[in-house]
């Protein structure tokens, strides 16, 4: 779903999304920006709306999920829980603005907030389609694992080879060691296995490119 589908099903004005649009669009846009951009928030888009449908989520359900998937990254810096946050009040503002009844426009800002630690209520199935396709990338082909993994890495140009080599490593452990990387059945089938594959690549070359790993 668009977003200006999203947001005028949600009783939002047309026009004053048309415009909310082009400063979305703008700031996926970014010069800084390697992988969180207009190209990661789209497929989030697509494969949230694919989850929501087999949830068996109502209309008005799958244009939060897509108000939320459209807009999770929209202010992005490479600082964590701060960039969701502010997203999560850019979310409010504009939806405030097109007019959006304040309990969806509050619905749609706590599952922008989801995206900080990954984590909403087993039964949330909203919080579960954004947060499952958000993580879809992992289960994706290896030349695009990589690409993706390459973003995140420019992203973060900030930090040593050293400095990344260390935290990316501690990521990728972290992810393995769960017992599962998605929340639903769904997700699990389509991504898992291929998802664990990409992982363990990933860390494994970074073990070899540490010359204090044995």
């Amino acid at each position: 779903m668009n977003w200006a589908t999203a947001v005028t099903r949600l009783g939002g004005d047309h026009l004053i999304a048309a415009v909310a649009w082009n400063d979305l669009r703008t700031r996926y846009a970014e010069p800084h920006r390697r992988y969180h951009d207009l190209r990661h928030v789209t497929a989030v888009a697509h494969d949230s709306g694919d989850l929501a449908v087999a949830f068996g989520l109502g209309s008005r359900e799958r244009a939060l999920v897509a108000v939320a998937a459209w807009t999770h990254d929209v202010v992005y810096d490479a600082r964590p829980g701060e960039d969701e946050r502010a997203s999560a009040a850019w979310t409010r503002d504009e939806l405030t603005n097109a007019g959006v009844p304040e309990a969806d426009v509050e619905r749609a800002g706590e599952l922008v907030l989801s995206t900080i630690h990954h984590s909403a209520p087993d039964n949330d199935l909203l919080a579960t389609a954004l947060l499952d396709a958000d993580l879809a990338i992992l289960g994706a082909t290896p030349e695009r694992y990589e690409e993706y993994a390459n973003g995140v890495r420019a992203e973060y140009s900030i930090y040593s080879d050293e400095d990344w080599r260390a935290g990316r490593t501690a990521v990728l452990e972290n992810l393995l060691a769960r017992p599962r990387l998605y929340r639903s059945d769904i997700a699990r089938a389509r991504w898992e296995s291929k998802a664990r594959g990409n992982l363990a690549n990933e860390l494994t070359r970074w073990r070899d490119a540490d010359p204090h790993h044995r």
